[in-house]
């Protein structure tokens, strides 16, 4: 029956009112009751200053804290004191106040509700046997299977021995947690009888969430299954179904339970018809009679079983009232704890499970992030603020910081409410949040100086990196390198066509004809194989400073390297050219070819020489490898090029162009290999300490760096125009574009690079461009590839190669199956040795292209130290693949991608039909986002239910 007495003089205490247990409070007040905090013995200061900001305006009668030294008498006197007091505080007698009930306000309070309620003599779940036990883990469970219900398998114990002979039994991975922790409190997955033993002992020494010590831990088995979370109010053991809730859990950034969000079943889906019987089955069998309840339940295959079942309302500071509201079309169970305390009748006229359907569409949200650093400013948050469903945000962050990849709920950004009653806009809202979470749209960080490495042969761990760096891949980078995979399919229609394998004499003398080849390594061996299988012998010409490593750097494709002869630079050209002619005996120098960029400016100067075709060193080209020369030759011929400022040294001339430039700016060394050392730094700072550095590292090809430019960041695409000339006349080979995209706060990623069809606008526009580039640097002879930025106002180059693209060459059957027969590599030596086979090279690439593909680069998500490999297996399988490359192997330490040097690989697709790339690459974009690349090895984990409680050490606010 309704109580008729007058609410203001009623009082309902409140134990350890905290998170949702204010707002059962909150709604008690609201009614005109009164209420009384009773803190519990050990609750700390921090936790009683956790109110969610809907409630910060509650105020209690009076607040009476439990001592370490009284008895429950003590704590009843106490509590009698402040109900007098407070009396007398608005000028009644002592016996004004009449105590109604007595309600746990959170985790940590339970126990003692039970107890005070029950010698208060006011509604009550009492503690007669196991039931003064019911909130330790153990014991639910002990309850559950006694009741004849699918419980845990489990042991407990004050010490290791007590579950030692459990943990030598069970599989793992294994679950271990406090027996009476707040739900998330110390809750860990161990996958190990070594990491159960060490968080085992962790947990007795550590202070619980709540306050007070752990006393004994439960190690359980491992539930597989979705989660759920099933809401109860319940009075003289009538359970009310309040509402039924799914986790949505998924593998990101290395784990394999990131939490995304909480999402409303509907109560007469299969599921709940399921979950909700069980539940109240639980709640039977823990004697709990009166209150609200919330219990975590795994499906598993044999049927619903209890993770825990909490004593007290869901977490989560109530964030999820409104939404439960709308659902429900008016309650939800902090409403109906009210009214199970304190209005029987209003408590029987709640549904005994929510309407079907429900009446609305929403979900709770945890957002994740995929990157980390210091928050600058947050306007994701704004975004979301304005979405239509938008209804409540709680950022777990502000700004100063430090955000982390999403692994645990300890590292979640925040989360918010959506609700609609349009469910397609619901959708598109959640769609929308999640892509900015993909993008690194959420926050901007404090800038740092990024890598702008680009693809080439020392980004997947197949040379050198520079010295004092450390591969994060633990990748070698010589022939006998164990940890190198290179896969390759043979049985590929498009790999069967004879592409560019006929064989081309250029004299009928071609055996008694030999070419030199400075510093071939990379693509340059296969050049080195073309120019072998036409007849002639090779001379390698190793020049100085080129180190012995990169020597080593053959592309596995060309199996073990054989040369006519190898000389070593001399300390000048004369020298080095008897020792050529010395070599080459009886045999006639043809050509002189450049195998690498190291190798560039002894080709050019060689070649000059020998008396061969050559590019030449006269003048200002001698230089022409220099990024800033080239720049000054195209301003000079009249062309976009890049504002830049270089020095030996920190100068007038660099200080003040760092002073002057608009930032982001681009530091690289002059003369190195491409990608070498090449950073985009954001402030005057980092620009001179990374100018400094420079000076520091030896250049990746061996020697040291001699002067650093710096450069205007241009913005727009990025290009790669690959061409072969002769005698100033040049044919392109192929246009690609690098797919670069922003990934786990790294803004430049490079995904890929994918070959544009020459017909397009920006094709000839770059190959326009690029032409009159290689005019201007006087490139007459030779491969070269150029690096091109399509800005607002046309192409400027970022760099020319004067070489063979890189990579190793695992571009080249892909460029073959493009063109319907040669790539560069071919076309290269034509230009060299065959004057009529490169006349009838066509001047640009046909179009449409021959096949379709793309080199795809693989991108990880996830960290951590690799045991298997089974994201290969797919992508082997794939009906495009054509080739994998990787540094990555068991025993390797994989990092988050940021930047080249830690991708993870590269996987070249081909096929005649495009749709059935299409789907190769999204098969692998989705290995590569749900972590489903690598196996790492297992760590125990955090399993935090969500709760609020988990952002407590970050800077909590709500935002309504």
């Amino acid at each position: 029956m309704t109580n008729l007495l007058n609410p203001s003089q009623q009082l309902i205490l409140i134990v350890d009112p905290y998170s949702t247990g204010c707002m059962v409070a909150q709604e008690i007040t609201k009614r005109g009751y009164q209420i009384m905090a009773i803190w519990t013995k050990g609750f700390s200061d921090e936790m009683k200053t956790h109110v969610p900001v809907s409630c910060r305006d509650l105020t209690y009668v009076d607040e009476v804290q439990d001592e370490l030294h009284w008895s429950l008498g003590d704590l009843v006197r106490a509590v009698d004191q402040a109900k007098e007091r407070a009396a007398r505080k608005i000028g009644k007698d002592d016996g004004y106040y009449t105590i109604m009930g007595c309600i746990a306000g959170g985790e940590a309070g339970v126990d003692m509700a039970d107890l005070l309620s029950e010698k208060l003599g006011v509604l009550s779940n009492g503690t007669k046997g196991d039931f003064a036990n019911r909130r330790d883990k153990r014991v639910q469970q002990d309850l559950v299977r006694d009741a004849g219900l699918r419980a845990v398998r489990q042991a407990c114990g004050e010490k290791f021995e007590d579950v030692e002979e459990f943990l030598g039994s069970e599989q793992f991975p294994v679950v271990l947690k406090p027996t009476d922790s707040a739900g998330s409190d110390g809750v860990k997955l161990c996958h190990s009888f070594e990491q159960a033993k060490e968080h085992f002992h962790h947990l007795l020494t550590v202070e619980a969430v709540n306050g007070g010590y752990n006393t004994q831990v439960l190690c359980q088995e491992f539930l597989q299954g979705k989660e759920y979370v099933v809401d109860h109010v319940s009075r003289n053991g009538v359970h009310k179904t309040m509402m039924v809730w799914v986790y949505d859990k998924r593998p990101r950034n290395g784990s394999q339970f990131v939490y995304f969000g909480m999402l409303p079943i509907d109560p007469t889906s299969d599921e709940a018809k399921v979950l909700i019987p069980y539940t109240r089955g639980v709640l039977d069998a823990l004697g709990m009679r009166h209150g609200p309840s919330h219990g975590e339940i795994i499906i598993t295959n044999d049927g619903p079983c209890l993770v825990e079942m909490n004593c007290r309302a869901h977490g989560g500071d109530g964030n999820w009232t409104p939404l439960a509201r709308a659902l429900t079309g008016s309650y939800c169970q902090v409403d109906v704890t009210a009214n199970a305390y304190l209005d029987e009748e209003e408590f029987h006229k709640v549904p005994d499970v929510p309407p079907s359907p429900l009446k609305a569409h929403g979900l709770e949200i945890n957002l994740v992030s995929y990157s980390k650093g210091k928050v600058k400013s947050m306007p994701g948050f704004d975004v979301i603020k304005k979405l239509p469903s938008f209804v409540w945000l709680s950022p777990a962050v502000s700004i100063g910081s430090e955000v982390e990849y999403t692994i645990d709920l300890i590292t979640s950004p925040g989360c918010c409410v959506l609700m609609n009653s349009d469910e397609d806009v619901l959708k598109k809202d959640v769609d929308f949040i999640r892509y900015l979470e993909e993008i690194n749209g959420l926050f901007v960080y404090e800038t740092k100086g990024e890598s702008l490495a680009r693809p080439n042969v020392n980004t997947f761990g197949l040379g050198s990196l520079p010295s004092g760096k450390k591969s994060h891949h633990k990748r070698s980078s010589t022939l006998d390198r164990p940890g190198l995979l290179r896969i390759m399919s043979q049985d590929r229609p498009e790999l069967r066509m004879g592409l560019g394998l006929r064989k081309r004499m250029t004299t009928v003398d071609a055996s008694r004809e030999v070419v030199v080849v400075t510093d071939p390594y990379s693509t340059g061996c296969l050049i080195v194989k073309e120019v072998q299988s036409r007849g002639y012998k090779v001379i390698v010409l190793w020049t100085r400073g080129f180190s012995e490593e990169m020597k080593k750097h053959v592309p596995l494709s060309c199996g073990k390297m054989n040369y006519f002869a190898e000389v070593d630079e001399a300390d000048d050209v004369g020298e080095t050219t008897r020792q050529l002619y010395k070599a080459a005996g009886a045999l006639r120098i043809v050509a002189c070819i450049a195998g690498g960029e190291a190798g560039v400016d002894a080709a050019d100067v060689l070649s000059e020489r020998l008396l061969v075709r050559t590019n030449g060193a006269q003048g200002v080209f001698a230089n022409r490898r220099d990024k800033k020369v080239q720049q000054e030759l195209l301003k000079a011929a009249g062309m976009r090029s890049v504002r830049q400022a270089a020095g030996t040294e920190w100068n007038d001339t660099v200080e003040s162009f760092l002073k002057n430039e608009t930032y982001p700016v681009v530091l690289k060394p002059t003369d190195s290999a491409g990608s070498d050392g090449v950073k985009l730094c954001h402030n005057y700072e980092e620009a001179k300490e990374h100018f400094h550095a420079l000076f520091e590292i030896e250049a990746v090809n061996g020697g040291f760096n001699t002067e650093v430019l710096c450069q205007e960041f241009l913005r727009g695409k990025e290009y790669v125009v690959d061409t072969v000339s002769r005698d100033g006349e040049h044919k392109t080979c192929a246009v690609w574009v690098y797919d670069k995209r922003a990934a786990n706060g790294a803004a430049f990623v490079y995904y890929g690079m994918v070959p544009i069809d020459t017909s397009t606008q920006e094709a000839r526009l770059l190959i326009n461009y690029c032409n009159r580039t290689l005019d201007a640097l006087k490139m007459q002879n030779g491969p070269s590839h150029a690096e091109i930025i399509l800005t607002a106002s046309g192409p400027c180059l970022v760099e020319m190669n004067c070489r063979a693209q890189g990579g190793d060459g695992n571009w080249q059957q892909l460029a073959q199956a493009l063109t319907g027969g040669y790539s560069q590599v071919e076309a290269s030596v034509d230009a060299y040795l065959d004057k009529k086979a490169f006349s009838v090279l066509p001047q640009i690439p046909p179009s449409p292209a021959k096949a379709f593909g793309q080199e795809v680069i693989l991108v990880s998500y996830a960290e951590g130290e690799v045991v298997a490999t089974p994201g290969y297996d797919v992508i082997k399988k794939l009906e495009s693949f054509v080739y994998l490359e990787t540094g990555v192997a068991t025993g390797s330490h994989v990092e988050h991608t940021v930047d080249l040097v830690t991708s993870v690989g590269s996987v070249i697709l081909l096929h005649q039909d495009e749709d059935v790339v299409k789907k190769d690459i999204a098969t692998i974009r989705e290995l590569e986002k749900n972590n489903k690349l690598f196996d790492f090895v297992k760590i125990s984990m955090m399993m935090k239910a969500v709760s609020t409680l988990n952002f407590q050490n970050l800077s909590l606010s709500n935002v309504m």
